[in-house]
């Protein structure tokens, strides 16, 4: 934890912003000790108040803003500051960008020791709002009071929203979010008065109590609209009312789901899933294929980037007909079955194995025969026994998870020697650490960072590497 400041060094005037955090604060420097300072841009001269202090650098916040940034912009959303989401939405798109893609190429030279002289500019998202085709939001009978909830009475502290950061047990009740189409927001605050006017308890976090705990919606590019109700604790009755009025409400909805979970975690993969009415599925489609979608499936959470992501990957990867391809954290087995019309046979391995069922039954809607899926821990899975069965890959595609690739993954690849291997990633930082330990064989050919999550911090990065041939 940090020291307390003393109140007489607490606050600094005229600080010069000069950066950018990975987590999204403002970056300045005072007495040899780096300040990450919230909701400060790059560019901004302000006042600021240090709260937190540790060896080497102070957390702090804005006091006054002396002179704003070129780059900043007023935020659209008014919950913006106190939501743990859209931490950049006071910084111009353009920058976001300019920011981005020095993150993702210093972290490569910095950890990876990789020349980022050829990279390639972001791909910039085409739509930086209302991109986001999955949220799911919490019940709380403990609402996050804030200044324009001045008027909210004191038996009115229900919340249907998202957590305030730092806060497990506190919910902010979100009126309108910029993040998912309608009918997104217009389902949810009909669930949120139903509920109210009808007396269904919202969840306690701390007590572990009450009946509704979460509200997932899942939205499609084709328009299909999936609607997962999460209860506690219900009473009698009070499930089917709910999900007969949001079925009276909403009757074009695709998929009308509940589940009742009183486990002490919110995760719903090991859940029964009821189908109140509709398919318990929904379709995205890219390039004519279809995916189907379930409530416990992986997809991509920007569906129109996600498509640009994935015609990257198949580019990098240059498969001309011939070649076997392995695509490692397949997931759902999405860039599998949307780069196998170019290969001759790709061989997908994840880790989860609802999402490898997903996957086959991927291949089977498109007519697709020539994919290969297998389920289990990548180090235990991708071993020297499994190569000799399936074959040498040509190419590798690997997208693993934000921790990045197992030591012995990376071990199996430079044994493997493909000649080509591209790894997406949406974590620079570790994505540059298995760079460097793949440069033992491998030349970096070509970085093209993808923006899948405008108005955030995260950014995706695919890279290209070819098999050393001298």
């Amino acid at each position: 934890m940090g020291r307390r400041i003393p109140q007489d060094k607490r606050s600094i005037s005229d600080v010069h912003i000069i950066d950018i955090a990975e987590e999204g604060k403002g970056v300045a420097k005072h007495d040899d000790l780096v300040l990450f300072i919230e909701q400060a841009v790059p560019g901004d001269i302000a006042d600021v108040e240090l709260y937190r202090k540790k060896k080497n650098f102070a957390e702090g916040r804005l006091v006054a803003l002396k002179k704003p940034s070129k780059h900043r912009v007023e935020p659209f959303c008014p919950h913006f500051g106190v939501c743990g989401g859209c931490k950049w939405q006071h910084m111009d798109y353009s920058a976001q960008l300019l920011f981005k893609q020095q993150y993702v190429a210093n972290a490569l030279q910095r950890l990876g020791k990789v020349d980022v002289s050829a990279m390639e500019p972001i791909l910039a998202s085409a739509e930086t709002a209302y991109y986001r085709n999955k949220l799911e939001f919490t019940f709380s009978n403990k609402r996050w009071l804030t200044s324009v909830d001045e008027e909210v009475q004191p038996d009115d502290l229900h919340a249907l929203g998202f957590h305030v950061p730092g806060r497990f047990d506190k919910i902010l009740d979100i009126d309108h979010c910029f993040l998912q189409q309608d009918p997104s927001n217009s389902i949810r605050n009909a669930v949120r008065s139903f509920a109210v006017a009808q007396g269904i308890s919202f969840y306690d976090l701390r007590a572990h109590e009450g009946a509704l705990r979460n509200l997932i919606i899942r939205t499609s590019s084709t328009g299909e609209v999936m609607v997962i109700v999460v209860f506690a604790y219900p009473e009698e009755g009070q499930v089917e009312a709910l999900m007969n009025y949001v079925n009276e409400q909403f009757p074009t909805l695709t998929s009308l789901l509940y589940i009742i979970n009183q486990k002490r975690n919110d995760t719903i993969f090991d859940q029964d899933i009821h189908t109140f009415s509709g398919r318990d599925f929904i379709y995205e489609e890219m390039e004519g294929l279809k995916f189907k979608v379930g409530p416990k499936s992986f997809y991509q959470t920007n569906s129109t980037q996600a498509y640009e992501l994935y015609k990257i990957t198949r580019e990098f990867a240059g498969l001309k007909g011939d070649e076997r391809v392995y695509d490692l954290y397949t997931g759902a087995g999405t860039i599998a079955n949307f780069v196998a019309r170019d290969a001759k046979e790709v061989v997908g391995v994840e880790y989860v194995p609802s999402a490898i069922e997903d996957a086959k039954i991927n291949s089977q809607i498109n007519g697709i025969g020539n994919t290969k899926f297998y389920a289990g821990d990548m180090k235990d899975v991708l071993t020297a026994d499994f190569v000799r069965e399936h074959g040498r890959p040509d190419v590798v595609i690997t997208d693993p998870p934000r921790a990045g690739m197992h030591a012995d993954v990376v071990k199996r690849i430079l044994e493997m020697e493909a000649e080509k291997v591209v790894y997406v990633s949406c974590n620079a930082a570790t994505q540059a650490r298995d760079l460097a330990l793949l440069q033992e064989k491998y030349k970096v050919v070509r970085i093209k960072p993808v923006d899948m999550f405008p108005h955030t911090q995260h950014v995706e990065n695919v890279v290209l590497l070819e098999l050393h041939t001298e």
